[in-house]
């Protein structure tokens, strides 16, 4: 049975680029299964009431809906043991637990105020107006005005990176000599601001840089493409 996947999109229904659906993505082309993607926007929350959610990735999985990419990295786990594994067990799966939690925070959140104002432009009119309000309502401020110091926050995002660069000196990934789901919650903040915006959030010589590019270039380069 066709697994199917909602994910966020603007004017080109071929370039997602919501973080968490970045997560499910890789998570589906780690465990060897493909998704019909179904491309959905900010202003189409109706298409996702059957399934009770209001935001992607929504997963469908025969008579199964799954929303939230945490929950379906778990359940593509435990429905497809057979498959390689997103965590290595259970204490993979508990460590990830908490690397899910800092990438939304750090990570996607750190990401987010220097990226903001660049998204607008890949969304069609409705969409792009809805995106400005409720953003800019988040900040009090216009996106523009939210996005003008980046050049001074990508220093502290930078910062807040050390972790990874410390464990990516004895390891080529997060999840070991192989990537696993803690590497593609991380990555899908970087794959996000990819798509959306050409602000440098890493230097090239950036141990960070070097893992990114690796996770561009997995399962035949999908994500570089």
């Amino acid at each position: 049975m066709t697994l199917k996947l909602f994910e966020l999109v603007g004017t080109d229904a071929a370039r997602p680029f919501s973080p968490f659906c970045w997560r499910t993505r890789m998570a589906l082309a780690h465990k060897g299964l493909d998704a019909e993607s179904i491309p959905w926007r900010f202003t189409e929350k109706s298409a996702l009431v059957p399934y009770g959610s209001e935001k992607v990735p929504v997963l469908l999985d025969g008579d199964k809906a799954i929303a939230d990419s945490w929950s379906i990295a778990l359940y593509l786990e435990d429905t497809y043991p057979d498959r390689p594994s997103l965590f290595g067990g259970e204490g993979g799966r508990a460590m990830a637990r908490m690397l899910n939690a800092w990438g939304d925070l750090v990570v996607v959140g750190g990401i987010f105020p220097m990226i903001v104002a660049d998204i607008p432009p890949h969304l069609g009119p409705d969409d792009a107006a809805y995106f400005r309000k409720t953003r800019g309502a988040r900040f009090d401020k216009s996106l523009e005005e939210v996005t003008a110091g980046r050049d001074a926050a990508v220093t502290g995002f930078r910062k807040s990176l050390d972790p990874m660069r410390m464990t990516l000196k004895t390891q080529p990934f997060l999840g070991g000599a192989q990537p696993n789901y803690a590497d593609y919650i991380v990555f899908g903040g970087f794959q996000w601001a990819r798509v959306v915006s050409s602000f440098a959030l890493l230097e090239t010589s950036d141990p960070v840089y070097a893992w990114r590019d690796k996770l561009l270039d997995a399962f035949g380069g999908m994500a570089r493409k």
